[in-house]
């Protein structure tokens, strides 16, 4: 099965998504991490679509949606929530169930908090309401300056280094990772397919701000996916998160040997994200 691709103006951005599924079964809106792409999620969303309508937008600065020209004001948070229920409104779709990968499972609580009707399910993807500076720093020395490559396989070899913490995958996912992350420069590299303004809003980050006050504020059902060598949510703020939760509706799983973020393409990962959200 392959998806279908849509181009969608929200917030004055266009938006890119693929879709998987019936349009008329229940939604799934899978959102990716901070310099990744929608189509991370193929594995995931072609095992769902037999149940489920999924969207897999990219968010504006990577992939095919549009960039900004004002990463301060456009790349955050708040705003890609603002981006997610517009884009959820154009479509006409009321309810949903949201899996989120570490930026897409932060912009899934801002979501989940200030649309508490509309979000069914939640799934966060190794991570939580609180961001380690430390965490944040690593990803900026990547995600700060781009390399360039002669062809994509320099990029791949580039990806599996960089995102060893992902463990282990097959062959297919990293070529299909290094083709849908690839972009040509003016000068015929390849380089990867995202903004390198998006780290600007973390310049100056402390890590005084977190989440926690709309964690208190998510009242669906939520299951909490932590990679067990993760340098982005430990395990203590795992049982934080579920002592202010009522057991019904929360409950967390730790996947062995991966770091951040499990990619959520394994059979074993699909298979509890698929029986969580049934």
């Amino acid at each position: 099965m392959s998806p279908s691709h849509h181009f969608m103006t929200c917030q004055n951005f266009e938006i890119h998504y693929t879709e998987w599924g019936q349009a008329d079964a229940p939604v799934v809106i899978c959102w990716h991490g901070l310099t990744r792409t929608g189509r991370d999620f193929d594995e995931l969303a072609e095992a769902l679509a037999s149940k489920y309508r999924v969207i897999c937008p990219d968010t504006p600065g990577r992939g095919l949606s549009q960039w900004s020209d004002q990463p301060l004001q456009h790349y955050s948070v708040p705003f890609y929530a603002q981006i997610a229920l517009d884009l959820a409104n154009q479509l006409g779709i009321e309810q949903f169930k949201w899996v989120g990968t570490s930026m897409g499972g932060l912009i899934g609580m801002v979501v989940a908090a200030m649309a508490p009707e509309r979000v069914q399910q939640l799934v966060l993807n190794d991570v939580g309401p609180e961001v380690p500076v430390a965490a944040v720093e690593r990803i900026r020395t990547y995600a700060g300056s781009q390399p360039s490559f002669n062809n994509v396989s320099e990029l791949e070899a580039w990806l599996r280094q960089v995102y060893i913490p992902f463990g282990d995958n097959s062959d297919a996912f990293w070529r299909r990772m290094a083709m849908t992350s690839a972009r040509r420069t003016s000068a015929g590299k390849v380089t990867l397919h995202y903004d390198v303004r998006l780290v600007e809003p973390f310049k100056n980050y402390t890590g005084e701000e977190t989440l926690w006050p709309l964690w208190s504020l998510i009242l669906c059902p939520t299951l909490i996916i932590r990679g067990e060598l993760s340098d982005l949510l430990s395990a203590e703020q795992v049982e934080q998160m579920l002592a202010s939760k009522p057991q019904a509706n929360a409950q967390a799983v730790t996947i062995a040997k991966v770091g951040h973020a499990p990619t959520l393409a394994t059979a074993e990962q699909i298979g509890l994200v698929s029986k969580f959200l049934d």
